[in-house]
């Protein structure tokens, strides 16, 4: 019989990129987690991956089947999230996707009704909302240094990702674009502080019909665009506040706040919500200069991983875990709800909902 403080076996499916990170915090900074394996379906990939972090190559059959397994934190390229979560499930294991949770809301209900029925967990990233910099940020909006919350504004500008990536294309395609690449970051932070969000709209375009890859092999290659890449939201949250969320891969800007929070007592500039540490400023009501705020909690390094650690500690406490697959679908609702509202032209009312998820402890 599992114990409480037994740890919770994790197979990993995906070894692209973002797995080494992934493997170095599961496999050395949380000791609630073991890694069993890890699976590709280019098992070259899974190989020098297993051989690099002491683990075990795995089919990915074989992990889905794995006994020890609980949780499969699914790595795989956004388009494949769905489909493999799904098989995750169908497995009788608990699953972490990779943002966005799925392609489509459709499938992120399936996914979730189905986890549902199996009596197995869904979860979701980004995690950097349980980082030092955004939980120090909520604890000073739970004690009202700002006050009352008013009004946020996110934004994530830069001139393209075909300028470093070697093989852009899949960020300029349906399912890609900022919004779907770095939106989820700027949302979960604000959904951390603020709640769930009831109506969003939003306008966007695509500023080039092509963009030229900047570097790799295929440098000077041309590529097409057919995804919005400026797009700029408003949304409205059921707490009260209102924000507006600005992503675009088509300007270049190097010096704006990237996410700020505004009260009735104050203003907070709050970290890059890419990251998990600082910094934080604070601008109270009658100042006339910023003060820094020091970070009063862990986890301000990398921590990609650390939403996969509190799924596990759920697994065994049986309490809420907080980057929850009902965040990660209400991070896609509103995201496609931006998307509808351009082509529409008007409000959409956002129908799922969430419960902020609870701070962590200090400690």
């Amino acid at each position: 019989m599992v114990t409480r403080n037994e740890p919770v076996g994790i197979g990993i499916i995906g070894a692209g990129n973002i797995s080494s990170i992934y493997l170095q915090n599961c496999t050395t900074r949380f000791p609630n987690l073991r890694v069993a394996g890890i699976a590709d379906l280019i098992m070259d990939r899974a190989r020098s991956q297993a051989e690099r972090h002491g683990i075990d190559a795995l089919t990915v059959d074989a992990l889905l089947a794995h006994p020890e397994i609980e949780i499969v934190v699914n790595l795989t390229i956004p388009a494949a999230h769905g489909d493999v979560a799904l098989a995750v499930v169908e497995a009788g294991k608990s699953v972490y996707n990779e943002k966005p949770l799925t392609a489509t809301r459709e499938q992120g209900r399936e996914l979730l009704e189905r986890a549902k029925e199996r009596g197995v967990l869904v979860g979701g990233a980004p995690d950097t909302f349980l980082g030092g910099g955004l939980q120090t940020a909520r604890k000073l909006l739970d004690d009202g240094v700002i006050g009352t919350p008013v009004a946020a504004t996110g934004m994530m500008l830069v001139s393209g990702h075909e300028r470093w990536h070697p093989n852009p294309d899949f960020y300029y395609q349906p399912g890609g674009g900022p919004l779907f690449d770095m939106g989820p970051y700027y949302l979960a932070a604000l959904l951390s502080l603020l709640g769930p969000v009831t109506r969003v709209s939003g306008t966007a375009s695509a500023s080039f019909p092509t963009r030229t890859i900047g570097s790799g092999p295929r440098q000077g290659e041309t590529i097409p665009v057919d995804t919005p890449t400026h797009i700029i939201a408003a949304l409205d949250f059921a707490s009260g506040p209102r924000a507006s969320l600005t992503t675009s891969f088509d300007v270049r800007e190097t010096d704006h706040s990237t996410l700020v929070l505004y009260g009735s007592e104050g203003t907070l500039r709050l970290p890059d919500p890419n990251t998990f540490g600082g910094p934080i400023e604070l601008l109270r009501k009658d100042g006339a200069e910023w003060e820094p705020i020091d970070l009063i909690y862990g986890n301000t390094e990398n921590c990609r991983g650390l939403g996969v650690s509190d799924m596990a500690r759920a697994l065994r406490d049986g309490t809420p875990h907080r980057a929850s697959g009902g965040m990660a679908y209400h991070i896609v609702d509103v995201m496609h709800a931006a998307l509808e509202s351009n082509e529409q032209g008007r409000h959409i009312a956002i129908d799922s909902t969430i419960e902020i998820p609870a701070p962590l402890d200090a400690n």
